[in-house]
């Protein structure tokens, strides 16, 4: 199988985002806040926006099954309160929940959180033990900033996250660590703070100990790893002076990076920095980059082509399709045994 571990609802119908604005302009004026039930989203909806878009693509591009999470970009955490977050979270989670009841087959669910800035992360816990009970989630993503580019939420590697972490550990899944839209002008959403974030939370877990109170804890870190992969003598070298262990040790048995790299020296390099084991088959389809690349004619986000085109071997390229992700994220190996797979 070819397993994406990152995919948003980007192409979710118009009624939700008609939804969310009404919600955002209910926070000036309450009388204009919508209820959840006014949303209406009927299944011919949700199957045309993803038969004419995600699953059309899959199919073009080779590629079997996605995890798939709300649009990143919407998750916007630093807008409103902890109830305007835990309330949207619930929408999108439950969309993803219907994408992959409707195309099980085709897709699999992973949940944002209805995380807020200043407020404890304990707050997330019921929407998260809802999404992997009863919708089936096989991670969550987990924004480090949700001041949305501002920063003032403690390390990853602080007690602060740690509710999050202990459900994480009890329920086995990993979570993506993934900002959301950048409210700071300073950084573009996707260009810089996305980069930046991926970037921040690599030297964030190599500055802490976090392993060692969470062994068994499992970060993806998406778009290839911002500049860690290209840095990673840096980091090394930093690692050293901290008197850390050897990366391979104080990061490489929790730590993941994805594909989402849109040029093949980018999947090149990262597949010779980082162990074949640590890289797991990603295109954040359909997502930031969009275009079709002037130099080779394809999407820039058609991964599968860079990692056909790589010097991986097929037992590599096996593990990076498929095998790591199945190690990475158990719920759903046990969800593809249960199918036979």
């Amino acid at each position: 199988m070819i397993i994406d571990v990152h995919g948003h609802y980007t192409t979710a119908p118009a009624a939700l985002g008609a939804w969310r604005d009404r919600q955002i302009a209910g926070l000036a004026d309450p009388a204009l806040a919508p209820r959840a039930s006014e949303l209406v989203i009927s299944d011919d909806d949700i199957r045309e926006s993803i038969e004419t878009n995600q699953l059309r693509l899959m199919r073009q591009r080779g590629s079997d099954l996605t995890i798939f999470s709300p649009r990143a970009s919407f998750m916007a955490h630093h807008i409103g309160d902890f109830q305007t977050s835990a309330t949207w979270a619930a929408i999108c989670n439950e969309l993803c929940f219907r994408v992959a009841q409707l195309f099980p087959e085709h897709f699999i669910p992973a949940a944002m959180l209805p995380q807020s800035p200043g407020v404890d992360p304990a707050t997330c816990l019921p929407e998260l033990v809802k999404c992997v009970e009863q919708y089936g989630a096989v991670a969550i993503n987990l924004n480090p900033d949700p001041s949305g580019g501002h920063w003032n939420s403690p390390p990853l590697t602080d007690r602060h996250w740690y509710p999050i972490y202990e459900k994480m550990v009890e329920y086995d899944i990993p979570a993506m660590v993934h900002v959301s839209t950048s409210c700071n002008a300073c950084f573009h959403t996707t260009g810089a703070h996305y980069i930046n974030a991926d970037t921040t939370a690599v030297m964030q877990l190599i500055q802490g100990d976090l392993f060692t109170d969470f062994p068994t804890l499992r970060f993806v870190i998406p778009h290839g790893g911002g500049a860690a992969p290209y840095h990673w003598g840096r980091y090394r070298g930093l690692a050293q002076e901290m008197k850390k262990p050897l990366l391979k040790d104080h990061l490489l048995k929790n730590v993941f990076f994805d594909t989402c790299v849109y040029h093949q020296p980018g999947i090149d390099l990262l597949t010779r920095v980082m162990p074949v084991e640590n890289v797991l088959f990603a295109s954040e389809m359909i997502g930031a980059v969009r275009g079709i690349d002037p130099e080779t004619g394809f999407h820039y986000d058609d991964t599968r082509r860079y990692i056909e085109a790589s010097t991986l071997t097929p037992e590599q390229k096996h593990l990076v399709y498929e095998g790591n992700a199945r190690r990475v994220f158990p719920r759903l190996d046990a969800a593809l045994r249960a199918k036979g797979l």
